[in-house]
């Protein structure tokens, strides 16, 4: 069903909106909003906590490297599949819970 290019009645409602608040409406899906679009979960050290004991990283290597005394380089990148995975298990190996989760939705 296509609209009919002589019909000029929505254009009668939307004038007068545009004109009060300046706002032009877009036709057409709302675009993603930046939440949605990077989703997941990400890696959080809690820095007091950590001790550098490195397991993390032999757990994640992919995600997390070792600086030169021992403590994690996290790659920020969403977690998603099996590096969510790999993930959830060194975070649950962390000896001093040191290391988390958190959803990129919430901030």
């Amino acid at each position: 069903m296509s609209a009919d290019p002589s019909d000029t009645s929505a254009l009668t409602t939307l004038i007068p909106r545009i004109e009060a608040t300046g706002a032009i409406p877009v036709v057409g899906p709302a675009p993603a909003t930046r939440r949605s679009r990077r989703g997941g979960k990400r890696l959080r050290v809690d820095w007091p906590a950590c001790k550098g004991h490195k397991l993390c990283a032999e757990l994640l290597p992919e995600r997390i490297t070792v600086d030169e005394w021992g403590y994690p380089i996290i790659d920020g990148r969403p977690l998603r599949g099996r590096l969510l995975d790999d993930a959830k298990k060194a975070v649950k190996a962390c000896p001093t819970l040191a290391l988390r989760l958190v959803d990129t939705t919430s901030r």
